[in-house]
């Protein structure tokens, strides 16, 4: 345990930090696990309107500081490239 007072506001803080990101970050693998689901469905009306929903999920989770923009990218680019490939199909 800490022994200073700035150190135990400093636990407190990161606990409730913790407990929102672990939020941002469930909502977030939901949402990719939406859109696999509709990329296994076939559906292409179903992957058009869950992809737009799941980038936005994501770009918000980085505007949070929930994830790294570079992670971020990485996800979108590649859910983007399985949607447009199932479209093709």
């Amino acid at each position: 345990m800490p022994n200073h007072k700035s150190s135990e506001k400093r636990v407190r803080q990161s606990e409730k930090r913790r407990a929102i990101n672990r939020g941002h970050r469930t909502k977030v693998r939901t949402y990719i696990k939406k859109l696999h689901a509709a990329l296994n469905s076939g559906k292409n009306e179903d992957i058009q309107s869950v992809l737009p929903e799941a980038i936005s999920v994501i770009d918000k989770s980085v505007q949070k500081g929930v994830m790294h923009k570079n992670a971020a990218a990485r996800y979108k680019s590649r859910l983007t490239v399985k949607a447009n490939q199932a479209a093709a199909k």
